[in-house]
């Protein structure tokens, strides 16, 4: 009895032993793959060859893991392209391509694809010309059916399309590497790069319905998306405008928009105040100061993204305004709203586009009237017949969203234009810092101090 309880004991840890061998060898076998890898392997003499570009890719693909189980488990061949292949050779379109992030499994598959387990000597390969070429799978995986041919042609060894021209040219107990002249490309990444490159090409934006505008208010029926800095807002500018005189008396809503990419009121006063200091264009800058809030509105639009471009006229221009020609309701908007086109233009821009065209038709803010445009004399001439008038002094202010071209005359359009009458018999008393046209008018309409609009005419 004394004999048996010992044999009990060594044969239950004999058993208890064997059973936990498995689970221990197959938890480690990942841990134990590097120091499974001697200097003398083939993957070392890869990384240290003179194919310097392949074994970039091969650390840039994160293969070494993968490779090491690789040659650990069987002997491997490899097909290393010379450098000038993947230097110059290849097309940069396509490297860039397989070395973006996102295409990392890309990468990996085509390096495995110039690798196959199983060891190829140079007098293994197949002889003959008429001999069938030999395929083998390589250790892509996402290859699928497609492996790799090899024959010789012309006494030459190919490995697919690439010409063999270093045969054995590394050899190891685990593995053997043979130069090859050029990529070897499989169908499944060359079929990904070209759908990546026809999506870029195409640049497909989702088709998307014009933006719905409540006739009512005059806004969006629903909210716009962000937009970045520099597009043009969704609501057209004729629907941005502040209601005219004829439909509301409340002044403009003041400058500043809800994405706040611009700040249109500081551009403004500096357009403004550039009118002031060029000199001869002071008619201009009290007509929008004083006697409209042109100011105010046209901030507010440049504020929420808007454009625009102001044709100035001159003091002498301004000064040919009759009374007759202001006497209407709201007549110095309507005259400015004419002056004002919804887009960027400059003295270049226009120019070259009525040398090409001919004659351009601009929109303006004062619908449905447009100002024509053509060219004259090696300058643009706007409106047409007597009430036509010049680009004077080009590219007054130009800050990218406000454009100021002076001109030498007031525009109208065309079934509006009024000949000019002589002006009223009145004594205009001439004050520093005012305009002759805000005194016309003052006069005109004999307004006094109450009228908060017109505070500066007592």
């Amino acid at each position: 009895m004394g004999f048996q309880i010992p044999n009990l004991i060594f044969f239950t840890f004999l058993a208890f032993t064997v059973s936990a061998l498995p689970e221990n060898n197959s938890s480690n076998k990942g841990l134990n793959s590097i120091s499974q890898i001697n200097s003398n392997s083939v993957l070392v003499a890869l990384l240290d060859s003179h194919y310097t570009e392949l074994s970039e890719l091969v650390e840039k693909a994160l293969l070494l893991q993968t490779l090491e189980e690789a040659v650990t488990n069987h002997n491997i061949s490899i097909f290393a392209p010379r450098n000038e292949a993947l230097e110059r050779d290849l097309d940069p379109e396509f490297k860039r391509f397989l070395l973006e992030p996102g295409n990392l499994k890309s990468l990996q598959n085509l390096i495995l694809f110039h690798m196959i387990p199983a060891r190829i000597e140079s007098n293994h390969w197949p002889v003959g010309v008429k001999k069938k070429p030999v395929y083998h799978t390589s250790l892509c995986r996402d290859a699928g059916d497609e492996k790799i041919p090899l024959h010789r042609k012309n006494g030459e060894k190919i490995v697919g399309t690439a010409r063999v021209i270093k045969s054995d040219d590394i050899i190891r107990p685990d593995g053997i590497i043979h130069g090859i002249e050029r990529l070897l490309v499989p169908k499944s990444v060359q079929q990904e790069f070209n759908a990546r490159r026809s999506l870029r090409a195409t640049s497909a934006v989702i088709p998307e319905g014009a933006p719905e505008v409540d006739p009512r208010t005059h806004r969006l029926k629903k909210p716009s998306p962000p937009l970045p800095a520099g597009p043009p807002p969704a609501l057209p500018i004729f629907d941005a405008l502040a209601p005219g005189p004829s439909l509301a008396p409340a002044p403009a809503p003041g400058p500043g928009g809800p994405r706040h990419h611009f700040d249109g009121e500081s551009q403004v006063k500096d357009f403004i105040q550039t009118l002031l200091h060029y000199g001869g264009y002071n008619e201009m800058a009290d007509i929008l100061v004083n006697l409209t809030s042109l100011a105010s509105e046209m901030g507010r639009l440049v504020s929420e993204g808007y454009v625009l471009t102001v044709l100035a006229p001159n003091d002498e221009a301004m000064a040919k305004l009759t009374t007759d020609q202001l006497s209407d309701p709201g007549a110095p908007e309507q005259i400015m709203y004419y002056h004002l086109i919804p887009e960027y233009q400059t003295e270049e821009s226009m120019y070259n586009s009525v040398r090409r065209f001919g004659k351009v038709n601009y929109d303006t803010l004062r619908l449905p009237h447009k100002v024509v445009a053509e060219e004259a004399d090696g300058s643009v001439k706007f409106g047409h017949g007597e009430g036509s008038a010049y680009l004077f002094d080009p590219d007054i202010y130009t800050d990218g969203r406000i454009s100021v071209q002076g001109i030498d005359g007031v525009l109208f359009p065309p079934e509006e234009s009024k000949s000019p009458k002589a002006a009223p018999v009145a004594k205009i008393v001439s004050k520093p810092r005012r305009g002759k046209l805000l005194e016309m008018t003052c006069t005109m309409l004999g307004v006094v101090g109450q009228d908060s609009r017109f505070s500066n005419c007592h």
